[in-house]
């Protein structure tokens, strides 16, 4: 039961577990913070707060030694104990967490860039955790990642994405856009120009223009970044050319020659983004950047499309110069991508099934969006974007057309995105992305009604 003084805002609870030094300590120090006491405040003798609140004098005498220690009260000879610290002069506030990226509940969300996360086998991503949690702590900060790990990806990108690294060429990191920031730091200099397609990949903007860079757009069409609108004196230029991240285009083997070609006689770096290059549905996933000129490209992979971001876990194969700055950059920075997320990837790889999750999504996607086109189709919508991916694309007149429907959507309960946000400059294409992988089928199929409504071609 606790015991409460009158004069001071005091309660001790004989049932805790806490000291009642400490407890009686932390009652008098937030009383000092809050303004109940103030400096110059006299504090009751030890003999007389022990009587008031039923406890020995060695109690209190511990409570004032420690608040004597932290300069909250001082003791003066012949004339008692006094607070010596007022409060602040304002109550500190409260932060409160800004809300992050989490829809509203009351809507469906069909947009680009969610994994199909309801498609990882329940069993096999317990048995995942639980074989990653028997590993024993790392005591040593691997910056480079965990051997395991590499090995992994590098199995993993022989097989499904046709490029022999070798373990010892990969470098695991957060994900791609982790990977942008850290590129940018450590081998990019403040105030060097960097080409991003537009529309494009806005956090690599982003991450870009927050470490000094200046970014400037590259023309993207039907076939992917054109390499003749990257302007000369570029350091870096930064593309998706396995699955144009929106347009859904792929770069055409002519504009991959042609890049790399620039890129060797002109010495920038070509920064690959394959987020999703796994996931082809007409033909095998094309050939990387990395596998044609290793020497003067990036190229950034990430588990979150195919798995999901929980995992926070992606990867890195670039030129040995490339590699090194970022290595020291961890170093002297202290960073390093988490070994969690590695571990459950080892996991899910060394019993194969990381392997089969990959089948069953290109299969569970591909029909997806075969369910989408078909419904388009006979509605005489037209539809952007190779048979590849997670979104596809459908164009629109004009930016009042695109703000028209994506309102619309909302009032009807879906969430789609639009191509003006993903333009770093003044939008010149319009147009809406619907994703079809962060819902289950039958919300997709239920949804189909109503898009086809939203997205048909208005007469003029």
């Amino acid at each position: 039961m606790a015991v409460i003084d009158t004069a001071l805002p005091v309660a001790l609870d004989r049932t805790s577990e806490t000291p009642l030094a400490v407890q009686l300590a932390d009652a008098l120090r937030a009383s000092a913070s809050t303004g109940h006491l103030r400096g110059g405040d006299r504090l009751p003798s030890t003999r007389a707060l022990a009587d008031r609140l039923g406890v020995s004098r060695t109690v209190t005498s511990a409570a004032y030694e420690q608040l004597h220690a932290e300069g909250w009260i001082l003791g003066r000879h012949g004339s008692g104990t006094y607070v010596t610290t007022s409060p602040p002069s304002g109550r500190p506030e409260r932060r409160a967490v800004v809300a992050g990226e989490e829809p509203p509940s009351n809507l469906l969300v069909l947009a680009p860039g969610l994994p199909w996360a309801e498609g990882l086998d329940k069993a096999a991503w317990r048995r995942a955790w639980r074989a990653a949690s028997d590993t024993a702590p790392s005591w040593y900060a691997q910056r480079s990642g965990l051997p395991e790990y590499r090995a992994a990806i590098a199995e993993h990108l022989l097989r499904h994405r046709g490029l022999d690294a070798g373990t010892e060429s990969v470098l695991a990191t957060g994900g791609t856009t982790a990977a942008v920031i850290e590129l940018a730091a450590a081998v990019l200099r403040p105030g060097d120009l960097v080409a991003i397609e537009e529309p494009g990949y806005q956090r690599a903007v982003h991450a870009f223009r927050r470490a000094g860079m200046r970014v400037v757009g590259a023309a993207v069409d039907a076939e992917g970044l054109r390499p003749d609108t990257v302007p000369d004196g570029v350091r870096a230029v930064y593309c998706s050319p396995a699955h144009q991240y929106p347009m859904g285009g792929r770069m055409s083997a002519a504009r991959r020659v042609e890049l790399v070609e620039r890129a060797r006689a002109e010495d920038f770096l070509v920064v690959e983004d394959d987020y999703d290059g796994e996931l082809r549905y007409d033909v095998a996933p094309l050939p990387l950047l990395a596998a044609l000129a290793p020497d003067v490209v990036a190229h950034l992979g990430t588990t979150s499309k195919i798995l999901t971001p929980t995992l926070g876990a992606g990867w890195m194969v670039a030129p040995s110069s490339v590699t090194s700055a970022v290595l020291e950059y961890r170093e002297v920075t202290g960073t390093r991508p988490s070994h969690a997320g590695q571990r459950v990837i080892v996991e899910l790889a060394r019993h194969g099934d990381l392997g089969r999750h990959l089948r069953r999504l290109r299969r569970e996607l591909s029909e997806r969006r075969s369910m989408l086109v078909g419904a388009f189709g006979k509605a005489g919508i037209p539809v952007l974007g190779d048979d590849a991916g997670a979104h596809l694309v459908v164009p629109l007149a004009s930016a009042e057309d695109e703000r028209e429907r994506l309102a619309s959507a909302k009032r009807r309960g879906l969430l789609l995105d639009g191509l003006g946000r993903h333009f770093a400059r003044t939008p010149s294409t319009f147009g809406v992305a619907v994703g079809y992988a962060g819902c289950s089928r039958e919300a997709l199929r239920d949804s189909l009604g109503v898009l086809v409504d939203l997205l048909r071609v208005k007469p003029r």
